[in-house]
């Protein structure tokens, strides 16, 4: 930790990446951006503000950022969020604020969210790095939505159907695909993409 300051002060003119990473449900997109926070310098994991209610467990400015929902239509109105939608009657989104602070810091930050989400941000931030995480194989994604276990039959289906969708909605919009068929590969192709990004920084 002493060391991080004077990396912040020796690149400080130097603004940070956004790097969006998207992918089905199940694919283990999760897994791979809190390891890219852990193994990497200067990287963080984008807190998504919503209007859900917060469970007790839960802790605002750390799992959510908890808005009313008059507030959050605002910062719509404003156009502070990078993207947002609504799921279920709440609203979910990126404040642009903090994104906007950390980067300042030359800090790489990763947004783990849809794709509809990553369209909107590459709309508003061209020059984001796009990864799109793909299963080996749809038998291979059937088998990690259904091992959760915790799943009805019909919530299933729907995850599948969602998943197809993300896909081919994918696209040319982003740029790199990788395939999870090792998660230690994944994560070392992921690496890699945000150090060319940020100029072989390691």
């Amino acid at each position: 930790m002493r060391g991080q300051g004077f990396e912040l002060e020796k690149g400080q003119n130097k603004k940070g990446k956004l790097v969006v990473i998207s992918g089905p449900s199940g694919v283990g997109k999760g897994t791979i951006c809190k390891q890219l926070v852990r193994r990497l310098n200067d990287v963080c994991l984008s807190i998504s503000a919503t209007t859900r209610p917060k469970a007790k467990t839960e802790v605002d400015g750390k799992d959510y950022y908890f808005l009313p929902r008059e507030q959050f239509e605002k910062r719509i109105k404003e156009c502070s969020l990078l993207e947002y939608a609504e799921v279920f009657g709440n609203f979910y989104g990126t404040p642009k604020d903090k994104v906007d602070e950390a980067t300042a810091a030359g800090k790489t930050v990763i947004l783990e969210i849809d794709v509809q989400g990553g369209r909107q941000v590459k709309a508003k931030c061209p020059d984001a790095v796009m990864i799109f995480i793909m299963p080996p194989t749809t038998k291979a994604l059937v088998e990690r939505i259904t091992g959760r276990g915790r799943d009805a039959a019909d919530v299933v289906q729907k995850r599948l159907a969602k998943a197809n969708a993300e896909i081919e909605a994918a696209g040319n919009l982003y740029e790199y695909k990788i395939v999870n068929d090792d998660l230690e590969q994944a994560i070392n192709e992921v690496m890699e993409i945000i150090r060319k990004a940020n100029g072989d920084k390691k």
